[in-house]
């Protein structure tokens, strides 16, 4: 029950991320090297929403077996999706 409370808080923060990036049109890099344009992001952040739903499936009906395979596909996709995101994060900074 910890790992589906986790896992909903996690993909719960990574779609309003996402969301909140998609409204920025990005830097050099982010966008136009990386391909991390505003529709990107909101892919991702629908993507996270899917994972929150699932997660909260999880807990509504105490599937710890299904859990395992739910969280390492949504751990592989937030780091996915944080590592592209990052690569063209340093602009904003400057």
């Amino acid at each position: 029950m910890l790992w589906s409370t986790a896992g909903l808080v996690t993909s719960l923060a990574l779609a309003a991320l996402a969301f909140a990036r998609s409204r920025a049109s990005g830097g050099f890099y982010d966008a136009d090297v990386y391909g991390m344009t505003p529709a990107i992001h909101r892919r991702y952040g629908a993507i996270s929403l899917v994972f929150a739903a699932l997660f909260a499936g999880t807990l509504a009906v105490r599937a710890e077996g299904a859990l395992f395979w739910i969280l390492a596909g949504a751990v592989l996709f937030d780091l996915f999706y944080l590592t592209s995101y990052l690569r063209g994060a340093h602009e904003d900074d400057v």
